[in-house]
Parts: structure tokens; C-alpha cells; sequence
């Protein structure tokens, strides 16, 4: 039976992942979390997800798609990798998976169809990001419109960040409630570090950058 006020989210227990998990319970009367093992180095990811889904009080899936990390090298995926510090002129930084969104967002339209839930949600955003092409609008819609026909369903992939920089991420978890929350207990850390993170890697870099212009602009 189709629930027409329900959605699944893709949830990594990161900022952004968090705060559409806490966008998705005001607009929606039912909301999941996927969650999935693709073979990153820090299984303390999945602990953390696991934890924010049960505060939030949303169930919790977990999916094992490790296969994606094996089909090409990433520093996400490798320990003898060391992560990208800088994004390097002309190509990826080696924290790209490929086809990650893609492999996430199908699994997730094929758990939601079989729960008879066609809102999807997740963080994705091309206005501040590593220059990952699976994080584009462009993307986003493509893949909408081939799961639908895939499917014969009418799915609709919901993106709250797209247009978003991590300042407005972070005035968006507080208008919500999750400030505290994200700030605290997520993991964004490239090197596996919860809160604060390392503060040397790229995401780490940007989450703080953002935070710390938020700041400001709310105590000014």
C-alpha cells in the first residue's frame, strides 16, 4: 500500500545526512534511514547512525553494498590511501566513490517501493562540495526520471541541500531544532573522528569554515 506521507532517507549519521533526516520528520508524517556498509574504513559511522536514527526515533535500515568500494580505489575504502588534503587540478579528489550516490539512491528506491514509500531523501549538494559529479542537480533528476521507469513508479528524490553552503546547513539544523545534534554527536570526518572531526581533512574544513560564519552572522 502506497504511503503517501512517508519518505526514506540516506543516511550516513554525517551534517548533512542529519539534518535532512530532521527535515524529513517535519514535512513528512513517516520517515526511515537507510543506511549502508560499502566498505568504508570507519565502522564507527554505522554506530553513529544507528544512534542519531534511534534519538530521532525513525527506523534504522542497514544495507551491505561493500562491493562498490572494491570496484575502485578510494581513500574512503583504503587505508593505504592517504585522503586528498586539496582537490587536485583537473580530476577527482581520491575521496570520490564512484557511483556511490547512484548504487545508493537505487537500492533505497528498491527498499522504499517495497515498503510503498516514493519520497527519497538525501544530502547531496552542488554548492559546496569536493567536485563529486554524483552530488549535481543534473544527476539527481536523471537518476529520478530512470528509477521511475525502472520501476513504474512515480518516486521523487527530495534534495534540501542542493543550493545550500555548509553556513546555511548549519542555520538549517538549528531552525529545526538539531543544532546541538549535529554539532556534537555526527560524524563528517574523513579520518573517522566525530563533532570537530580531525580538522585537517577537506570535510572537516568545510563543516568548521561554515560553522564558524554562522556564528557570527547569529551573535552579530
Amino acid at each position: 500500500m502506497k504511503q503517501k506521507n512517508a519518505a526514506l532517507v540516506c543516511f550516513s549519521g554525517g551534517q548533512d545526512s542529519t539534518t535532512c533526516l530532521f527535515w524529513a520528520k517535519k514535512h513528512f508524517a513517516r520517515v526511515e534511514a537507510v543506511c549502508f556498509t560499502y566498505g568504508q574504513k570507519h565502522s564507527l559511522e554505522i554506530k553513529i547512525a544507528r544512534k542519531i536514527a534511534d534519538k530521532a526515533q525513525v527506523s534504522f535500515h542497514l544495507l551491505d553494498v561493500s562491493l562498490l568500494g572494491q570496484l575502485a580505489p578510494n581513500s574512503l575504502t583504503d587505508a593505504s590511501i592517504p585522503i586528498d588534503t586539496e582537490k587536485p587540478e583537473e580530476s577527482y579528489p581520491n575521496t570520490f566513490v564512484p557511483g556511490r550516490n547512484m548504487v545508493f539512491l537505487t537500492f533505497a528506491a528498491v527498499m522504499a517501493r517495497n515498503k510503498g514509500i516514493f519520497h527519497l531523501v538525501t544530502g547531496v549538494s552542488e554548492a559546496d562540495y569536493s567536485g563529486y559529479s554524483d552530488c549535481r542537480d543534473t544527476f539527481i533528476r536523471s537518476l529520478n526520471v530512470t528509477l521511475n521507469l525502472a520501476m513504474d513508479e512515480q518516486f521523487v528524490i527530495h534534495t534540501p541541500l542542493m543550493n545550500w553552503d555548509k553556513k546555511a546547513v548549519w542555520q538549517l539544523s538549528d531552525e529545526l531544532g538539531a543544532f546541538d545534534l549535529v554539532r556534537n554527536q555526527t560524524l563528517t570526518c574523513y579520518n573517522g573522528i566525530p563533532a570537530d572531526g580531525c580538522g585537517a581533512c577537506p570535510a572537516c574544513k568545510l563543516r568548521q569554515e561554515g560553522l564558524e560564519s554562522y556564528l557570527q552572522t547569529k551573535n552579530s
